[in-house]
């Protein structure tokens, strides 16, 4: 995780720790967090069961049907799928406006990924496994406790199993999300669970953007046409003089290039190639920069490779054609230093002995962050490894910690019904 991290605030809130620490030690409260320890092997089954069901990106229909009857098993209501893939389930409260909590069902993995989940004493191993395979045990976990207790909240919860949060999903879950009016109206507050740990608040979107990149030309042999316009030369200019942009330390600011395609053969002259580049910063303003900075850089060196190819030629020269296609776009946002969600997060943490560091990162909570709503993204609990990977892990000790502060938060954030 890219981020920028701060030693969350030891600043008392008394009447709010109040509230907490009543919270905490009610008889309901403490019996959820008795069956959060009693009912580990399910919460456990239900992660790896989520994570042997495939969801590349823009494929999460099978997990989305397989969380879809968890919720229905768990008492859920108003239990359905949205237009883009997106998985809701209800707790009913007492007021109008909704809690969510929500984590992303979809995964980096093509879906000819072997899916060898398993366990080994308490870790669990596969792909996906502890992002976001942590992150739907998590929301599991809670709907669960809630189902076998009698904890009653003023605020209804809306569970959410939300799709296309990696790569070129490009938030498209949680964007439609806040794209739909019954939900963009009455959300107060969203709880984000990604990944494993305790240890964060992710209260700082980290914004990006994302390019394709691609020249064409006429193609040829590398003999005969020799001198014709070469698209990998050209792309290979634009990345030297694109390097050589500066870039802040404050606001911190980062870019790559992560994926470069083209040609068909080592005695061929291609006809197109292409890269990919990821912008990142604190500021939408330098990502704009640095964006500017791109196209400049593309524009210098299909210029430079077609005076190349004029001097190699005495034909009339051939054209070069460039275009960069924007693939992604994460809105950078920030939540309010005063705000409530933040406070009850930190107020939720001393009531548990917890240490979290605030950070700034890509998740979710990038959207409702962006749009000026109080958003966090915390992780499931317990720790994890290897993401991205087919040696991803998961150990499940330490979800109880995890699993404790979602509950308090969620229920604070609500308050008691009657």
């Amino acid at each position: 995780m890219e981020s920028i991290s701060q030693a969350a605030s030891s600043d008392s809130y008394p009447p709010l720790q109040e509230e907490v620490a009543h919270l905490a030690a009610s008889p309901q409260v403490r019996a959820a967090f008795d069956r959060f320890r009693a009912q580990e092997s399910q919460f456990a089954l239900w992660q790896m069961e989520a994570t042997r069901v495939a969801a590349p990106p823009f494929a999460e229909t099978a997990r989305g049907a397989w969380l879809a009857d968890r919720f229905r098993d768990l008492g859920l209501t108003d239990v359905h799928t949205d237009e883009v893939g997106n998985v809701f389930g209800v707790r009913p409260g007492y007021a109008s406006r909704f809690v969510t909590v929500s984590a992303h069902i979809d995964t980096v993995f093509p879906a000819t990924t072997p899916l060898n989940i398993r366990q080994e004493g308490s870790r669990l191993y596969g792909p996906g496994i502890s992002d976001n395979g942590a992150g739907i045990a998590a929301i599991l976990a809670v709907a669960s406790v809630l189902a076998s207790g009698r904890i009653s909240h003023a605020l209804p919860f809306v569970f959410i199993g939300n799709v296309g949060e990696e790569g070129e999903g490009d938030l498209r879950g949680m964007r439609h999300v806040f794209a739909t009016p019954r939900w963009r109206d009455s959300i107060a507050y969203s709880v984000v669970v990604d990944g494993a740990g305790s240890d964060t608040i992710v209260a700082e979107a980290l914004g990006s953007r994302r390019f394709e990149v691609i020249v064409r030309g006429p193609g040829g042999h590398s003999w005969t046409d020799f001198g014709t316009p070469n698209p990998i030369l050209a792309l290979s200019r634009a990345v030297e003089i694109f390097s050589q942009t500066p870039v802040p330390a404050s606001p911190k600011t980062t870019f790559n290039v992560g994926v470069i395609r083209g040609g068909t053969s080592v005695n061929s002259i291609p006809e197109s190639a292409s890269m990919r580049v990821d912008l990142r910063s604190t500021s939408m303003a330098e990502i704009d920069r640095m964006e500017d900075a791109l196209r400049s850089a593309l524009g210098l060196a299909v210029a430079a490779e077609s005076r190349a190819a004029a001097q190699q030629q005495a034909r009339k020269p051939q054209i070069v054609q460039s275009e960069v296609v924007e693939i992604g776009n994460r809105p950078a946002g920030e939540l309010a230093k005063d705000a409530r969600l933040l406070k009850v997060i930190r107020a939720v943490d001393a009531q548990l002995g917890n240490t979290a560091q605030v950070q700034r990162a890509s998740t979710d909570a990038n959207i409702p962050l962006a749009l000026g709503r109080e958003a966090i993204a915390i992780g499931g609990g317990g720790s994890g490894g290897g993401a991205h990977t087919l040696q991803e892990w998961f150990d499940c000790n330490g979800r109880e910690l995890g699993l404790k502060r979602i509950l308090l938060t969620m229920l604070t954030l609500s308050g008691i019904g009657e």
